[in-house]
């Protein structure tokens, strides 16, 4: 039998178990906090995708909002 399939089969049946639980638990009028298991059973995750910025960008931000400050400052001393 195929790992693959065997792995699915089983996440399947835990993701099966944990709503069961989770069902249980609402009737019963326990289980009002949800722990990390139970969070975990009840939505599948994705790895959260992080933004890096690179240092062209970063020079290119900065370069900007030193401009937009610079362009503050001489309409402040203007009105001043």
């Amino acid at each position: 039998m195929d790992t693959r399939k065997i792995l699915a089969e089983l996440r399947s049946e835990r993701d099966r178990i944990g709503h069961a639980i989770l069902a249980i638990e609402a009737i019963s009028g326990e289980g009002t906090r949800l722990t990390r298991a139970v969070r975990a059973a009840r939505t599948p995750s994705k790895p959260r995708r992080r933004y890096r910025m690179t240092a062209a960008a970063r020079k290119k931000l900065s370069a900007m909002m030193k401009a937009r400050w610079a362009e503050r400052k001489k309409k402040k001393n203007k009105a001043a």
